[in-house]
């Protein structure tokens, strides 16, 4: 369970990632924050290329960051853009794998928190490590 201050700072550190998205093609800003068992939070934000399948979106930026910093469990995530929109397929995939259960935050460029939610609830029937076993 996050506090109301982990949440603040959480979509924060969300909105100020917002502002390094390289989005000239969609012109659609996301930033993202993670917040791992360790209590450290890491940031992203979209990354656009003109060859668009090579893009990658603020969620996974956040959680690959994590990852290469040793971190393996994540335990909220906050996702900012325009309108709130919500972590794509690909990104919903990455999160599941380290953390299904973890909170997520889905918040406006206002800060403002739209919807709070899973990423199990995100990403139903979600395929896991221990699907390979």
């Amino acid at each position: 369970m996050l506090t109301e201050e982990q949440k603040e700072e959480l979509v924060q550190t969300a909105l100020q990632a917002q502002k390094w998205s390289y989005s000239p093609y969609s012109k659609y800003a996301v930033g993202a924050a993670v917040r791992t068992a360790s209590g450290r939070i890491y940031d992203g934000a979209n990354i656009e290329n003109a060859a668009y399948p090579t893009s990658i979106c603020a969620e996974r930026v956040a959680a690959f960051k994590a990852v290469f910093e040793g971190e393996r469990e994540i335990q909220a995530v906050a996702v900012v853009t325009r309108n709130g929109g919500t972590p794509c397929g690909s990104c919903r995939q990455v999160l599941a794998e380290f953390g299904l259960q973890a909170v997520v935050l889905i918040a406006d460029e206002s800060g403002t928190i739209l919807q709070e939610t899973s990423v199990a609830e995100l990403l139903p029937g979600a395929f896991t490590p221990e699907k390979l076993g």
